[in-house]
């Protein structure tokens, strides 16, 4: 193999990155401009919120079905066409007046996502070269964490310095260029035209089942506590904190994201248990922290360093146990997670009733859940020129 062939394919790869960190953008964005999208479509904010409460459900519902159905489309003609989704849906919701087609917008724009998540991946790892697939993967789900560490705090003052309707026309604009450089940089892969791992069968794969409880568990329990992590600060009167701890973790996931794809290539299990302990850890040190800024800091640092990684240690692992042909079960991990995100949300407001210190405590347990399917699942082996590279 030439040393061009061992290079990982940068620009490429960033393509991938930029459609991740949009679609991430066009999910999360609108709870950073809920007030201002309540009183221009003349609904509450609860109700406004439901644009990002849909949109998760429906990335939940749809991943498996539409992953199944464009299993057989070659990959750079389905991701041409996500991302003209994404141009099409953003730039609806920037003119649309009515709050109920902005909504039925949403629910297309959810279930592109769904579909995205499970062909990023996969394309990712397809389009790297031995040895080097955890990397890859690193670098193209990096748009996540940046999305979020960077991106919405972007994309919200956009919409409070101008108005909300600029930062989804500014979503739409991104990916005229986005398209350009999918169309030039990204290689062509062929779908799956086999199509023997279908995500039915994926379930039956030794480990499958087991990966999806750990991921579950996680997202499930990441939400119960993130969703509300300004109602937890405002419970330690440390309300005015939330931005420094939002940019915290967000700096943290990044930097957590970089570490774990070299990992990822030669210890993928254990890259999940210290995932997973790390996080639980986390929110730990937050709970007790009493609000104390530096001590929360510390915590919510070593929360986002573990998160970081999660999904792609996830979708990695997904990989690795689906073998060549992953989209279709990368389709129900992406289902566990967006599924959980919902139920996160709702879990934890129900548990907000109680009181705002239940939160974390459930949000750790929950996490931790995952150590003890971890310690019995067989651990899934990183790929033999990883181990023995060269």
């Amino acid at each position: 193999m030439t040393s061009t062939e061992t290079r990982l394919p940068v620009p490429a790869l960033l393509a991938l990155t930029t459609t991740v960190f949009l679609g991430c953008l066009t999910e999360v964005l609108p709870a950073g401009l809920l007030l201002g999208m309540s009183a221009d479509l003349g609904v509450s904010p609860s109700t406004a919120g439901q644009l990002v409460t849909v949109y998760a459900i429906t990335t939940a519902l749809t991943a498996i079905p539409l992953t199944t159905a464009t299993l057989r489309v070659p990959r750079k003609a389905l991701l041409i066409a996500l991302v003209i989704g994404f141009l099409l849906t953003n730039a609806l919701v920037a003119v649309s007046p009515w709050y109920p087609l902005i909504l039925v917008t949403r629910v297309v724009s959810g279930a592109i996502t769904g579909v995205m998540w499970s062909l990023v991946a996969g394309y990712a790892m397809r389009i790297s070269p031995p040895g080097q697939t955890g990397r890859g993967l690193a670098l193209a789900m990096s748009g996540t964490p940046v999305g979020f560490a960077l991106g919405v705090p972007a994309g919200t003052a956009l919409g409070q310095f101008a108005d909300w309707r600029w930062a989804f026309a500014a979503m739409a604009l991104t990916s005229v260029p986005l398209l350009v450089w999918v169309v030039v940089a990204v290689p062509s892969v062929p779908g799956d035209a086999a199509a023997p791992t279908r995500p039915g069968r994926a379930l039956g794969l030794p480990g499958m089942r087991a990966l999806l409880v750990v991921v579950l568990a996680f997202s499930l329990g990441h939400n119960v506590a993130y969703t509300y992590i300004g109602p937890i600060l405002d419970h330690f009167a440390q309300a005015g904190l939330l931005s420094t701890v939002l940019l915290v973790f967000g700096g943290a996931a990044v930097v957590g994201l970089l570490m774990v794809g070299a990992a990822l290539d030669r210890r993928p299990h254990t890259v999940l248990v210290v995932c997973c302990g790390m996080t639980a850890a986390g929110i730990v040190v937050f709970a007790v922290s009493g609000g104390a800024a530096f001590a929360a800091l510390i915590a919510v640092a070593m929360w986002g360093l573990a998160f970081g990684g999660a999904p792609t240690a996830f979708q990695g692992v997904t990989a690795l146990i689906a073998g060549p042909t992953a989209d279709a079960a990368q389709s129900l991990t992406i289902a566990a997670w967006n599924g959980a995100v919902a139920a996160g949300a709702a879990l934890g407001g129900l548990l907000l009733h109680i009181g705002a210190l239940t939160l974390p405590w459930t949000a750790a347990s929950l996490v931790a859940l995952p150590l003890l399917v971890l310690v019995r699942m067989t651990p899934v082996a990183a790929p033999a020129d990883a181990r023995n590279p060269g």
